[in-house]
């Protein structure tokens, strides 16, 4: 059973369990729990858990969608590095090529055909030493939302995300330490504000952490 945070006539807001494809596995497995029509409206990786909010009605979803393109859709991430940042908030910005043949993302230098541009934000939360090696509980807000996005720019750095295998990170997590934990946008049609939070699992490396 997929575990809904909230769920009306229009909209649903759900946490995606790690493992489950988010465009196709979930608007599935909701149609089926919920009885009704689902519509994708973001995505997640299927390796990352967290929230999600789906659209129950096209009209729903076509505002959605609006919301998203205008960047009005408040996403946030707690996730955890291998290392240190330097700055205890600053602001990512890269060029990102996606790789369909490896599958991977690359950070690349200059603009050509297919290379988007990429924004976060991010704060220290907290490190820590575990088993001789610092880890670092970080929170992310994107302002665009690139395919691996948090993943890549914090590995480009040499703060890969721990269970990460694709992109360098350690091997110690079970699964890769990235998780949607807030999001925050108006109501589709009754135009109300909705915030909506989640804490990480009771698992390593979230564990390590307060929140």
């Amino acid at each position: 059973m997929i575990n809904i945070i909230y769920n009306d006539a229009h909209i649903c807001v759900c946490e995606k369990p790690v493992n489950v494809d988010s465009e196709k596995g979930m608007p599935k497995l909701l149609a089926e729990q919920l009885g009704c029509e689902i519509y994708l409206i973001h995505r997640l990786d299927k390796a990352v858990g967290g929230l999600m909010v789906f659209a129950k009605t096209k009209q729903s979803a076509a505002k959605l969608s609006e919301t998203v393109q205008n960047h009005a859709l408040t996403k946030e991430y707690f996730c955890v590095v291998s290392g240190k940042p330097e700055k205890e908030t600053d602001t990512l910005e890269d060029l990102l090529y996606r790789d369909a043949k490896s599958g991977k993302t690359f950070v690349v230098t200059r603009n050509r055909k297919g290379v988007k541009d990429a924004k976060l934000d991010y704060t220290l939360i907290s490190s820590k030493e575990v088993e001789g090696s610092i880890i670092s509980l970080i929170k992310v807000r994107l302002h665009t939302g690139r395919t691996h996005q948090i993943r890549v720019q914090f590995a480009s750095r040499k703060l890969p995300l721990l269970g990460d295998r694709r992109y360098g990170g350690n091997k110690s997590a079970k699964n890769i330490a990235l998780f949607s934990c807030h999001l925050a946008f108006d109501h589709p049609i009754t135009k109300q504000a909705l915030d909506f939070t989640l804490t990480p699992p009771n698992d390593f490396p979230w564990n390590e952490f307060a929140y």
